[in-house]
């Protein structure tokens, strides 16, 4: 902790962000962050968001490590339509306070920050609830999150095959092109997605889709799925079947009940209820609730995003330069 107050701020930028955030060193910080987070040992307000225009809001996510622990907020952006231009959809900053003082300390980029930890948590979902032997990976969505989630999911899955599906096959097609030479297994696109579903083992759902894309008919017994890309009460990116399939598992339980599109939607036309999601990610991690509990059981991780993942992994930069 700092012995006297800081006087000066610090610009973490996208290029230092990229180059030291690495999955190594962000899956460790995300599962011990839900775990905190499950045991309620961080603080944290709800995202509060306003609408700008279709497809486009502005989030404020504030939140503390802990009562005597850094403290700080997430300014973003999220513009669903820059997917499709091959920008980030989710751009702004982490603004980081000193605990000891009171003082802001850090400002970090906040879209790479998003990029890499959404993945990471999607890493740590999948490694507490795929099927051990899971070895086929499905990306549903070619935006920027589609490579982030190839490289976090082969940190905790022995792939041997991914697959990228994407209303535009030609882009699909060049987004497996391009994510080809970083990885040994086969990386295809696939036209299908009834045929993208069927075949994996783990799917990520990291689509701009207001629509369902993905229905819960087409998947395999056992498969584990990460639903990633709505991240506000809305946009839907799988149909109900999928949703009562399933067994449930949030990153934060309040914030899927108030803010989780695909769960509101189902509970919305009365198939399920508040009860459906069964636990929080961070409870399945610290051994209080069972996360898979068969082979054949389809599991489902609904991630919104959540500040203290942020926050950990600003603080991991800040304070260990």
């Amino acid at each position: 902790m700092s012995a006297a107050p800081p006087t000066t701020i610090r610009f973490i930028d996208r290029d230092e962000v990229a180059r030291r955030l690495t999955y190594e060193r962000c899956i460790p910080i995300v599962r011990e962050a839900m775990i905190a987070f499950s045991r309620g040992e961080t603080r944290q307000l709800l995202r509060s968001y306003i609408p700008l225009s279709d497809g486009r809001i502005f989030g404020v996510m504030p939140g503390a490590l802990g009562a005597q622990a850094p403290f700080g907020a997430k300014l973003i952006s999220v513009f669903r339509d820059n997917a499709a231009q091959g920008k980030q959809s989710h751009q702004g900053v982490v603004l980081l306070f000193d605990p000891d003082f009171g003082a802001p300390v850090c400002v970090v980029h906040g879209g790479e920050i998003t990029a890499i930890r959404t993945a990471a948590a999607s890493a740590v979902a999948t490694d507490a609830l795929a099927m051990p032997n899971a070895h086929r990976l499905t990306i549903f969505g070619t935006g920027g999150q589609s490579l982030t989630h190839l490289r976090a999911i082969a940190r905790v899955r022995k792939l041997t095959n991914a697959a990228i599906w994407g209303r535009s096959f030609e882009r699909a097609r060049s987004r497996a092109a391009q994510h080809q030479p970083e990885f040994t297994f086969p990386v295809t696109a696939i036209a299908s997605a009834e045929e993208a579903a069927e075949q994996a083992d783990i799917i990520c759902t990291v689509t701009a889709a207001s629509e369902p894309i993905l229905k819960g008919a087409w998947l395999r017994p056992g498969t584990h799925v990460n639903l990633v890309g709505s991240s506000y009460p809305g946009p839907t990116e799988v149909d109900n079947d999928l949703v009562v399939r399933s067994r449930f598992i949030a990153d934060s339980r309040e914030g899927i009940l108030r803010q989780g599109a695909e769960f509101l939607r189902a509970k919305e036309a009365g198939l399920i209820g508040d009860d459906h999601v069964v636990a929080e990610i961070g409870e399945v991690l610290a051994g209080k609730v069972e996360g898979r509990r068969s082979p054949d059981e389809i599991t489902v991780y609904k991630s919104i995003g959540h500040i203290v993942q942020d926050l950990a992994s600003a603080w991991s930069l800040y304070s260990h330069p």
